[in-house]
């Protein structure tokens, strides 16, 4: 069994410029899973660079309704919707979220994409609105979805248990909250936003936009007995350091794999 992949599509911020907005994709043998889609028609680029063709796409889940997240997901709909009118995409494309999250993406959709796409929406394109705890199935994943208690904008995390019995934790763009801990403790791969350097923190105060900083990210994943460590949604300030200087703090306080993607880089999930 080839293992789960990880392909970070965007690693930035909402006022990326150099990066795409924060998004990845899971990808299995069974398929791929689109989890969020930036702010706009980047994600077309991005995902072309990546070889991932729109037929390749199974479902995608939006975390939240920020437009760094959901708007991107138009033009998800809309290169799906035009490849199912080119009998290129067989079968039905799901989209998942928090009910507020698919009704905002909904009542968008419905006035901005064009009458053919919108005309598959409830057809062949589902918007699902996820509860709290409640699970899903799709490519090889076994995906269970819960509030992160974001006081911005109501937003979903997950934890998917990969094909070989890893589970993978997403909280979003959110820093970790107590109420989360039985989706997180013990996890074999932990994505955590990490908007800056701790040194940092008296520039950018990420704590104002509901962020926190690389060793953040890292104390949380030591106390939480988690083997890997994702760090994505970042400043760009430094980004040809930013590789060196965020897996070196990070480092301080974690002593598992840490991980901080460039956009467009793989990934392989391995169980070490």
């Amino acid at each position: 069994m080839k293992p789960a992949e990880l392909i970070m599509l965007g690693s930035g911020y909402a006022l990326a410029i150099r990066n795409y907005n924060a998004c990845f994709t899971l990808r299995t043998e069974s398929g791929c899973l689109l989890v969020d889609a930036g702010g706009g028609n980047g994600i077309l680029r991005q995902l072309q660079q990546a070889e991932i063709a729109p037929e390749h796409l199974n479902e995608m889940f939006v975390t939240h309704a920020h437009t760094d997240h959901l708007l991107g997901a138009l033009w998800v709909l809309r290169l799906i919707g035009h490849s199912m009118q080119q009998g290129k995409y067989s079968g039905t494309f799901r989209v998942r979220g928090c009910d507020r999250t698919i009704r905002i993406l909904d009542r968008i959709g419905r006035m901005t994409l064009p009458r053919r796409v919108q005309a598959l929406m409830g057809e062949r394109i589902e918007l699902i609105e996820m509860g709290d705890g409640e699970t899903f199935d799709c490519a090889g994943l076994r995906i269970q979805c819960f509030d992160t208690g974001s006081t911005k904008e109501k937003q979903y995390g997950f934890r998917a248990q990969l094909p070989d019995g890893q589970h993978l934790v997403c909280l979003g763009d959110e820093p970790y909250r107590d109420r989360n801990r039985s989706y997180v403790v013990g996890a074999d791969w932990l994505i955590h936003e990490a908007f800056c350097l701790e040194r940092d923190r008296g520039r950018f105060h990420p704590e104002d936009k509901g962020h926190g900083t690389v060793r953040d990210a890292a104390r949380t994943a030591t106390h939480l007995g988690v083997r890997n460590l994702i760090l994505y949604h970042t400043e760009e300030e430094r980004p040809e350091r930013r590789k060196e200087e965020y897996s070196a703090e990070a480092a301080t306080e974690f002593s598992g794999g840490i991980y901080v993607p460039d956009d467009l880089e793989h990934l392989l999930l391995h169980d070490k």
